[in-house]
């Protein structure tokens, strides 16, 4: 066993009884940790139209995870391309905001995973018989945000799906993010568009009859809770926690309450990886 894997072996053992002893000095004397995250991916985050209120997954965890290590989330609203260098310049302690575990992101990240994801098609419900499956998309035109891994995982999927094929290539159009591949959808301006499969089951329960989605998600990706490389008290301290909410059932609780149980995890894994 490895120096890395030693150190998270020993925060997952006294996971059930993590206090906030396990968290690096400048977070007890803050009594607080600092949260980068943008309210604007329902379920994960958004803000309660009616009362301004941060609410969903993410919240829900963040704040259950900082109670079990006793102390308190303060939220910081970052936009998502900010969050890394926030990170790295030490204005926020860690980030929660449905970020992906991907590879080219841990050159400068750790995370810490919590759940599953994958990227999904979805279409107007007005089009759906256009759609039968996923070869369907080939040739159309699908607006995704340009700020996630879903332009280039869309890519692959069109060069090994479509274009190997003899079909003709999606055209990927890059939006400023989930809301507006979803308004250019409804103003028929693109034909499909991408989004993270947790989230298309809230929003067609949200607008009825408005989306549905095409065949399954066609990549399988980890989300997790992101750190700086050199924080790894802090890490392994969350890792704790973690492992102390799912003993408890209080992980399955949240997940349970946005109906997303099929994203649960298993254990703790870090940066994809089980932990030892």
């Amino acid at each position: 066993m490895n120096k890395y894997f030693a150190t998270l072996a020993l925060a997952c053992i006294t996971a059930t009884s993590v206090t906030a002893a396990e968290l690096p000095e400048r977070i007890k004397s803050a009594g607080k940790v600092a949260v980068a995250n943008q309210p604007n991916y329902p379920p994960m985050e958004y803000k309660d139209p009616a009362t301004n209120e941060l609410k969903g997954l993410d919240i829900d965890l963040g704040l259950a995870l900082a109670k079990q290590l006793g102390t308190k989330v303060e939220w910081s609203d970052i936009g998502f391309e900010q969050m890394i260098p926030s990170l790295t310049t030490g204005r926020v302690d860690l980030i929660h905001s449905g970020m992906s575990d991907l590879p080219k992101r841990r050159d400068t990240l750790d995370f810490v995973d919590y759940m599953k994801s994958g990227a999904q098609f979805y279409v107007s419900f007005s089009r759906k018989d256009e759609f039968k499956t996923q070869a369907d998309m080939c040739g159309k035109t699908i607006g995704m945000s340009r700020r996630t891994s879903f332009p280039d995982e869309t890519a692959k999927w069109s060069a090994a799906n479509c274009e190997a094929a003899g079909k003709p290539a999606i055209k990927v159009v890059g939006t400023e993010g989930s809301a507006d591949a979803r308004a250019q959808l409804k103003q028929g301006r693109v034909d499909a568009a991408v989004q993270g499969s947790e989230t298309i089951p809230y929003l067609m329960n949200l607008e009825k009859d408005t989306y549905a989605v095409v065949g399954e998600p066609f990549t399988a990706v980890y989300q997790g809770i992101g750190f700086a490389k050199k924080d790894t008290e802090l890490r392994d301290a969350y890792a704790g926690a973690l492992k102390a909410l799912m003993a408890s059932g209080e992980y399955k609780k949240i997940f349970t309450s946005f109906g997303l149980e099929g994203a649960m995890l298993d254990g703790i894994y870090i940066n994809g990886e089980a932990a030892k």
